[in-house]
């Protein structure tokens, strides 16, 4: 059950229960995780890469035509030597979102093996979304968007193509998702997660800006 201790005001002016989700975010290094969640919740984009040490969350309430939902978005590291913290955050959470960057193939034939980690620790009791990001850089891409997505029909899993640097479909990405979530149009049957409303101020969010290490100088390119 999604834990509903905040409440909204619907049209006719009656509390409803607000609903609250986990959205975990897995991938290779560099795909462009952080910049997808930063383009949703501030709508900006940093030039410079800095990987995500260890874990990030944000949240942010969605608003839908029949309902408002909280989504919960824990950033997960790319890197290797954090990959054992990894199922723990899959464990409690309704939705997985598996990024890779369509101008590095190596990303995309990896994400089998981030699906698989997310299907060891919840089945199909999970919602599933396979984003090929980059796709501002069209004349380096090295994945068709068409082979993405009979990949992800074959998973039986959602798919879209995004970029963070200019915004494309960003937006689309997390509507996509809290419709298939529980009690929505395109719900699968699964549960939420029972959780804690997280509220990143502005001091946390310096805090978590101080927790990143940066990488090699180069752009994210998202």
């Amino acid at each position: 059950m999604a834990d509903q201790s905040s409440s909204s005001t619907n049209g006719g002016g009656k509390m409803t229960p607000l609903a609250k989700y986990k959205l975990v975010f897995l991938g290779d290094q560099g795909v462009g995780k952080t910049c997808i969640i930063n383009r949703f919740v501030y709508d900006s984009f940093d030039k410079t890469y800095q990987a995500t040490i260890g874990i990030d969350f944000l949240s942010k309430t969605i608003y839908l035509e029949d309902r408002t939902v909280r989504l919960q978005l824990w950033d997960t590291a790319g890197q290797e030597r954090f990959r054992s913290l990894i199922p723990s955050y899959i464990r409690d959470s309704s939705v997985a979102v598996v990024v890779y960057d369509c101008t590095n193939r190596t990303t995309y034939l990896n994400t089998s093996k981030w699906i698989d980690d997310i299907r060891q620790e919840r089945g199909d009791d999970v919602v599933i979304m396979l984003v090929g990001n980059k796709t501002d850089l069209a004349d380096r891409r090295q994945v068709a968007a068409e082979e993405a997505e009979a990949k992800a029909n074959d998973e039986n899993i959602l798919f879209i193509e995004t970029s963070a640097k200019a915004g494309a479909n960003v937006k689309q990405l997390f509507r996509k998702l809290a419709t298939a979530l529980p009690g929505g149009p395109d719900q699968k049957p699964h549960g939420a997660s029972n959780l804690v409303d997280i509220k990143l101020s502005s001091a946390n969010h310096a805090n978590a800006a101080n927790s990143r290490a940066p990488a090699d100088a180069h752009s994210c390119g998202c």
